[in-house]
């Protein structure tokens, strides 16, 4: 029987942000947007969630300021930027476990960050998250750049030609199936992550970690 052939270490290797590089409490921060206007954390999914105005940001639809002035709306109190900070800063706790091996990782590969959030978060990931910063410097992106946002194909196929690398040679790795299927869709190869030790044995496999 003829061996499998070694699987070739991927040229760019792509990952989330929220719920894998750092756990993301949404609860907590709709309850704390909740308590600038006397709300309960489900009366703003409601107004701010369900309504589409998180989703409209996501996709690029919202600019910054149009996305705080509808959040404004919505609640019926000012909301600016310094409460979008504060609110989610705090629902923001960085996993030490995977940063490490995101740092293993740069040595052998280009590494880039692709979330689907809003401008508003590309325009504060120094000040929110200044240690991916300093792990990723530019290559830090929000999906809605690639005119999307995951699971959507094209976003994937974009970053990676951004980055010169055909689909096949780029890693996603997210937390969410349905962006896994997504990035498999447009080529890439994917890994659905649960926790660190299971990254690091996927990794492992692609010779990126020792």
């Amino acid at each position: 029987m003829t061996a499998a052939a070694p699987i070739p270490p991927p040229r760019l290797v792509i990952f989330d942000m929220d719920d894998v590089l750092l756990r993301y409490d949404v609860e907590a921060r709709r309850a704390a947007i909740g308590a600038l206007a006397g709300l309960s954390a489900a009366e703003v999914e409601r107004l701010v969630w369900d309504s589409g105005i998180e989703s409209a940001s996501d996709l690029g639809h919202l600019s910054p300021d149009a996305y705080l002035a509808a959040i404004a709306q919505a609640l019926g109190v000012p909301f600016g930027r310094a409460d979008w900070l504060r609110t989610r800063a705090l629902a923001m706790t960085l996993d030490p476990a995977v940063l490490a091996l995101v740092d293993e990782v740069r040595a052998h590969a280009p590494i880039a960050l692709l979330t689907n959030n809003g401008h508003i978060m590309r325009e504060h990931f120094d000040v929110l998250v200044p240690e991916l910063r300093a792990l990723f410097g530019p290559a830090m992106h929000v999906a809605c750049e690639f005119g999307a946002k995951k699971p959507t194909p094209s976003v994937y196929k974009g970053i990676a030609t951004l980055y010169g690398v055909a689909p096949r040679e780029a890693v996603m790795i997210d937390d969410k199936p349905a962006n896994v299927a997504g990035a498999r869709e447009a080529g890439l190869r994917a890994h659905c992550f649960t926790r660190a030790g299971d990254l690091a044995h996927f990794l492992r496999a692609h010779h990126m970690v020792a």
